[in-house]
Order: C-alpha cells, then sequence, then structure tokens
C-alpha cells in the first residue's frame, strides 16, 4: 500500500524538497498551501491553514480519495522580526495564527481519521529557535517553542493509539524564507541600530546554512523512517546548541545569544 502524505506549504524550500523526494519514492503526496498552483512534486490543494474550513474540507477530499492518511508534515509557516516593544499585537497574533495554530487546524483534521485506522504520524516543524529564543525574533522564537510543547504533549495524548508524533527542529536553512521574512524596522534608531544589526545576522546564517534539499531530505527520512524521535534537531552543529541548552545556566545562556544576535 503506497504511503500517503500531506505536507502543508509544499510549494517552496524544505517543503517542496521534502514532497519531491517522497514522490521519487513512490509515495502519494499531496500539498497544502494557499496558491492557486502547486507544482509537479505533488497533487496540490487550495487550503490555507488559517481557515479551518478549507483544512477540513481538504483532509476529506483526501480521505474520500485515498481511504488513509499515513503522514502529515506541518510545514507551513513564516517569520516576522523586530523589536517587541514596536511589533504591533495583530502582526504577533498573525505570526502564532499560521505557524501554531495552522498546525493545530491540520492535526485536528487528521487525529481522527488516524485514531480509526490504529496508525499514523505526525511531523510538526519547530525551530532550533524554539530552545534559543532569539532577540528581535521573539514571535517567532515564541511560535516554534509552542509547536515544540505541544508535541511533546500530543505525543503522550496518542502514543496509545498508533500515531506517532515528532518535532523537527532545524537550524539555518537556505531557502526563500528569509526573503520573505515581514521585517519591521521601527524603533532602530531608539535601539541604537541593534535591530537592523541582528536581522541581518540572521539573514547571513540563513543563507550560508544547510540547503533546501539536504533539509528536504531530512525531513522526508523522517516521514518514512520505521520510528521516531519525539524531537530532532536538524543540523550537526544545531544538535550541539540545543544540547548547550541543558547544561549552561539561563543567564548565561540568554547572554550568549545577546552576544551573537543583539549587540
Amino acid at each position: 500500500m503506497d504511503k500517503v502524505i500531506v505536507i502543508t506549504g509544499g510549494t517552496s524550500g524544505i517543503g517542496l524538497q521534502a514532497a519531491r523526494i517522497l514522490s521519487q519514492k513512490g509515495c502519494r503526496v499531496y500539498e497544502l498551501s494557499r496558491r492557486e498552483s502547486g507544482t509537479d512534486a505533488a497533487m496540490h490543494i487550495q487550503a490555507d491553514v488559517t481557515d479551518e474550513d478549507q483544512v477540513r474540507r481538504a483532509i476529506e477530499h483526501i480521505l474520500d480519495r485515498e481511504k488513509h492518511i499515513d503522514v502529515v508534515i506541518n510545514n507551513a509557516g513564516f517569520g516576522i522580526s523586530g523589536a517587541i516593544e514596536y511589533t504591533d499585537t495583530e502582526e504577533a497574533k498573525r505570526q502564532f495564527d499560521v505557524n501554531f495554530f495552522g498546525m493545530v487546524r491540520v492535526n485536528r483534521a487528521v487525529l481522527p481519521i488516524m485514531h480509526r485506522q490504529g496508525y499514523g504520524r505526525i511531523i510538526n516543524m519547530s525551530s532550533v529557535a524554539a530552545p534559543i529564543a532569539i532577540p528581535f525574533q521573539a514571535y517567532y522564537s515564541a511560535s516554534k517553542a509552542a509547536v515544540r510543547t505541544y508535541t511533546m504533549a500530543l505525543y503522550s495524548e496518542v502514543k496509545p493509539y498508533g500515531i506517532e508524533v515528532c518535532a523537527i527542529m532545524p537550524g539555518d536553512i537556505a531557502t526563500g524564507f528569509t526573503a520573505a521574512r515581514r521585517k519591521n524596522p521601527d524603533g532602530d534608531e531608539a535601539y541604537g541600530g541593534r535591530i537592523s544589526r541582528s536581522v541581518a545576522v540572521m539573514e547571513h546564517d540563513e543563507q550560508t546554512g544547510i540547503t533546501a534539499e539536504k533539509a528536504g531530505e531530512y525531513v522526508a527520512g523522517k516521514a518514512l523512517q520505521p520510528k521516531v524521535p519525539v524531537l530532532c534537531t536538524l543540523g550537526g552543529k544545531y544538535k550541539l546548541f540545543v544540547f548547550l541548552t541543558r547544561l549552561l545556566p539561563t543567564k548565561v545562556l540568554a547572554d550568549l545569544v545577546g552576544e551573537i544576535y543583539a549587540k
């Protein structure tokens, strides 16, 4: 039986590369995004993860065609940057609506299906920014920390029913995510230019980071391997960084991150 895999945000970056690899391996891949047209990597369904009805109808359509759903990869997301003091609350809410509640909507639609099947796998894309909060990227970090915490709780809830849950925490990845970031420069003068300098460091690290192809290969591997851990860190040096968060005192960690991203 071919595996049926659903990916959100699969028209670019990590999602697109993962969809291509999974399709090449014989999986039946469906991609959900707001765009009217998709790519040659997967069967496209137009659905906005911020709209619960659209998500529900998309999942029902896939189930009607395939009769089962094996893996869901919650990859849709975007980033905002700027000082907390100058970030509009509505913009912060939009960040959570896509990155966190978008995932929640998809999982609410697929969990009853997987529960009835007695099996399934859910992969939620978190970030190294979850355990390592990045200054001037606070709301992105917070949304990905919420994904990480939610995943750990969901894992315990659904484990008895054969459903596996995993959060992948990528480090810096060279994708279109960087250009798509919504940058708010408000308050940069009041902050001594630290906002723009911080964003410049982040963007340099991202564009010189792991390729989208390598990241997509990693995600596709987690979708298909026999067992997955609850938390995975994508990238060798980032595994070290995450490990250090367990060892360093909180203030030391915060000061170290500040030296890198908030000078």
